[in-house]
């Protein structure tokens, strides 16, 4: 169930003149990348010269996510040009995850980056800076690689080393690496990359483990530990439409993962409740409200509606204008009249978004625009302490090196604006709330505004002139939701589409499908009910989701409901098929962990346990590069090598049938763990 929290201005702060009102919004502009390990320490061997781009053109792994392979000679550049980082760099600050103590935790690039590290330290004993370069590989380069050696040998080969090449380098490191039961084997190829092999008994039991212990033993932990998400921010006194949908969506994903990553994560609906706008609405509700106590949701009716009437008066009746413009001032001077007036609209709004973040399952704290009007004098007068601001035009502002306008902080009238707002709200969550990483969910078209709004606080010496170090800021840009057509999504009457409206017709579409196969005479109606809302929210979610969030999406029921392909449906209904072979089989599933062992003889059987392994691995790059798109593809990608191993491997009836359930088990405990930082309900029978 949605949670949704308001936080109200500070009534007692002093509150600027009434020119600084601001009616802008996160959305009111539409704000919306083989030997053994064992072994004595390593004496350098002779090897002949190795040209470094001479061998044949081959395949390498290199995300950690989806696999993709590059040519040698473009992966040996970026190896190059990385070099200088990795060879001699310095442990910094960045979000990256600490390797946990546990050997079967079920993170096996971390337990390898601490075997690498080790042998390292012995390899290379004169350069403590170089930390290791593990990353996941294409299944025939075995299971992950270790790319060091080439790095190391352009750092050590002007030194008089007696080293020949990065092939000796590599076959140093995998001598001198500690015993352990994850390696099975390693070998050097080309060039000097380490293909490291997993031994499939250290891979069943972390599964084991995990069965056990349960899904969040394999959470990372990320360095920082409480972060800030601004998300959703729709207008008061406007319905949130589709041009929310993926601020709220990814925003939530993004602290869903990050909380999964044992970050304390502050989640913030800077919604746009203050402003010039206000005036019109009170004026208006006056005059068709006298007594503002009996004002109810249902009197006024249709807040969209009742927006844009009073917008067309503000237009066309100057006298109605000009009370809307008196109004603006006795709201900003406390009037107690009119602030009630206006806390009645914005209850009225919060009820209609708060019915929006249930259907979604989203939780939010509304810290608006109003809560930091009363701190953006003092916070503009601390930039202004700094030289940072300056006259021009009439208004004051700040010069930021490369762009050819300046960041107004201070309209020509006196008025505070957007950037006021946020630079307020951003040393309130640097200062106040102590946030290590603030991350705002936009509308790439706001690209600029967050670059130069950062700049800023980074000459004021609030960030770091580093921005992989804390305290840090992101902005997680997000293109548009497009029709059929290639134009932005609507309605036919040209309207912005309404986001209940939506999910009432996902719900609709989902709820039709299931009745044509039947289900409504098997299920109860609550669970049909139950059902189809979770079928077509997820599906709505998930739509959006997989793409990466910075391009545009067609958004299309028909594609988004389809049963086969990369799509929710798909993977709720594979989940089902899981937790229906498990209940077919008969078998106690909770005893069975506690009895039964986990072997991963067959091809299929090692290839699934090793992607369930990487779903550590991933979470981190899903958070590092707030992608979330990296968790879909993951989840998809399990799908299908679930589908290769119950192809190949029959479960129930088997000599196997024990280990393979435990492994069906594990499949649908990792599943489950995607579509909640996701943001979707599973359902365990279709």
């Amino acid at each position: 169930m949605a949670i949704i929290t308001q936080t109200l201005f500070p009534v007692t702060a002093a509150t600027p003149p009434s020119s600084s009102l601001f009616s802008l919004s996160r959305f009111s502009r539409y704000r919306h990348l083989s030997s053994s390990p064992a072994g004595k320490i390593l004496s350098p061997t002779s090897f002949p010269p190795l040209l470094f781009l001479c061998f044949p053109t081959f395949s390498i792994c290199f995300s950690l996510s989806s696999f993709r392979c590059f040519d040698e000679t473009f992966f040996l550049g970026i190896l190059r040009s990385a070099s200088r980082k990795f060879g001699l760099a310095t442990k910094t600050k960045s979000v990256a995850t600490m390797a946990a103590n546990d050997e079967f935790t079920g993170n096996p690039k971390h337990q390898l980056e601490k075997l690498f590290d080790a042998s390292l330290k012995l390899t290379v004993p004169d350069e403590p800076g170089v930390e290791p370069l593990v990353a996941a590989s294409a299944g025939k380069f075995g299971d992950y690689q270790c790319n060091n050696a080439m790095g190391i040998w352009s750092i050590i080969k002007g030194k008089g080393t007696q080293f020949r090449g990065p092939p000796a380098v590599g076959q140093a490191l995998i001598t001198n690496l500690p015993t352990s039961e994850i390696v099975e084997s390693c070998s050097v190829a080309g060039p000097g990359f380490i293909n490291v092999v997993l031994s499939a008994k250290w891979m069943a039991k972390s599964i084991e483990n995990m069965l056990n212990n349960g899904i969040d033993t394999w959470a990372p932990t990320l360095l920082v530990k409480r972060a800030v998400v601004d998300f959703s921010s729709p207008n008061i006194a406007k319905e949130m439409h589709v041009g929310h949908l993926r601020s709220t969506i990814i925003g939530d994903t993004l602290a869903r993962m990050l909380e999964y990553s044992k970050v304390e994560v502050l989640r913030r609906n800077h919604v746009g409740d203050w402003g010039t706008q206000f005036g019109m609405l009170i004026e208006y509700l006056f005059e068709k409200f006298p007594d503002t106590d009996s004002v109810t949701e249902s009197a006024i009716g249709d807040l969209q509606t009742f927006y844009k009437a009073s917008k067309s008066k503000f237009d066309l009746d100057s006298d109605f204008k000009e009370k809307a413009q008196q109004a603006v001032v006795r709201l900003q001077g406390g009037d107690p009249i009119y602030r009630k007036a206006w806390a009645k609209i914005c209850e009225i709004s919060r009820t209609e978004f708060a019915m929006v973040y249930q259907r979604l399952r989203v939780e939010l704290e509304e810290k608006g625009e109003s809560f930091y009007n009363p701190y953006i004098a003092n916070v503009i007068e601390e930039l202004n302490s700094k030289g940072l601001v300056e006259e021009s035009e009439g208004a004051r502002v700040i010069f930021i090196e490369g762009f050819s306008i300046p960041l107004i902080v201070v309209k020509s009238d006196g008025g505070f604006n957007y950037a006021s707002t946020d630079l307020a709200a951003l040393w309130y969550r640097l200062n106040v709330e102590k946030a290590e990483w603030i991350i705002y969910v936009t509308d790439v078209g706001q690209q600029q505004h967050f670059n130069m709004f950062f700049k800023a606080a980074r000459k004021a010496g609030w960030l770091p002139d580093n921005d992989k170090s804390y305290p840090k800021v992101n902005h997680v840009g997000f293109g548009l939701v497009l029709g059929d057509d290639g134009k932005r999504f609507r309605t036919r009457s040209t309207e912005v589409v309404r986001l209940v409206d939506l999910l009432d017709e996902a719900k609709t579409r989902s709820k039709t499908v299931l009745i044509e196969r039947g289900k409504d005479k098997e299920w109860t109606p609550e669970e049909l009910d139950q059902t189809a809302e979770a079928v077509g929210y997820g599906a709505v979610k998930y739509a959006d989701l997989k793409n990466n969030r910075l391009t545009n999406y067609t958004f299309s029921f028909e594609q988004m409901l389809n049963d086969k392909g990369n799509t929710a449906v798909y993977l709720l209904y594979a989940h089902a098929r899981i937790c229906s072979i498990i209940r077919k089989s008969g078998k106690d599933i909770d005893e069975l962990k506690k009895t039964a062992k986990l072997a991963l003889d067959h091809e299929d059987e090692r290839k699934l346990g090793l992607h369930l392994l990487r779903f550590a691995e991933t979470v981190e790059e899903a958070c590092t590069n707030l992608l979330p798109s990296v968790l879909c593809e993951y989840l998809y990608n399990l799908s299908e090598h679930y589908t290769s191993f119950y192809s190949n491997c029959q479960v129930n009836g088997s000599a196997e049938e024990a280990s393979r359930l435990l492994l069906c088990e594990a499949t649908a405990i990792v599943m489950r763990k995607c579509f909640h930082l996701l943001g979707i309900t599973p359902v365990y029978k279709i």
